[in-house]
């Protein structure tokens, strides 16, 4: 099944994957399951058979042992696998110091992201200062803002260390989706919500909006660059 799903492009998308693998085996089992009963129903219980209704119902508990069998596996999945996998995403998160930070602002139909720079702060951002050539409102004049970096459409990464996307949005509510990063968090106006992954291939990566916002949401494609330390400083000095 692994070969149908997009290429595992992060750390943790091999147990993001293997939660799914057991969510599908378990329906899988369901439908042959309740598709056989039902199945077997219509032929035991057949009208030429039964030629007058039984009102006393089934005796057997087999149906009780099956439903029972199915809110063990289905718990087993939730606190074995799925609730650690969510606690890990979400209260793991790494030192800022040891990861790229970003902060990625999605709006009609774009993804724009911005990097601190150098010296590790973001400049201050204004909304009376948001142009066409300045989209997240960047006072170059701030502290910090000189070296900050912005781009619209391409978020460079490097390969094999913890990235941290800081998301917001600037209009109505985005999704921020890279399959192959296994990596899907809503972007809400007014909030900044951090979702974060380290990438484990080079290469270049769809970045969808998960989420209908508006006529040109289909368009609203970016692309993940993941490179190796070298070229990720290259790529930053170019933009």
């Amino acid at each position: 099944m692994r070969s149908l799903l997009p290429l595992e492009a992060s750390a943790h998308a091999a147990q993001l994957d293997t939660i799914t693998l057991f969510v599908h085996v378990l329906m899988a089992l369901l439908l042959v399951g309740w598709g056989s009963f039902f199945v077997y129903t219509l032929i035991r219980f057949r009208a030429s058979r039964n030629p007058r209704a039984s009102y006393q119902g089934a005796s057997s508990r087999a149906s009780l042992w099956a439903e029972a069998g199915v809110v063990v596996a289905e718990l087993l999945l939730l606190v074995g696998f799925s609730i650690p996998a969510w606690a890990s995403r979400v209260n793991d998160l790494p030192r800022a110091d040891q990861a790229t930070v970003i902060r990625v602002v999605a709006e009609q139909f774009a993804w724009n992201a911005h990097y601190p720079g150098p010296d590790g702060q973001f400049g201050r951002t204004d909304v009376s200062l948001i142009a066409a050539d300045n989209p997240l409102g960047l006072d170059r004049r701030s502290t910090f803002a000189a070296d900050d970096v912005v781009s619209v459409g391409q978020i460079g990464v490097p390969i094999g260390r913890p990235v941290i996307v800081q998301l917001s949005a600037k209009d109505v509510i985005h999704s921020f989706g890279v399959p192959a990063m296994r990596v899907k968090q809503d972007a809400i106006p007014g909030m900044m919500t951090p979702v974060w992954f380290t990438p484990t291939v080079a290469g270049d990566f769809d970045i969808a909006c998960s989420q209908l916002c508006g006529f040109g949401h289909y368009r609203m494609r970016g692309v993940l660059k993941v490179m190796d330390d070298g070229q990720f400083r290259a790529w930053l000095a170019s933009r």
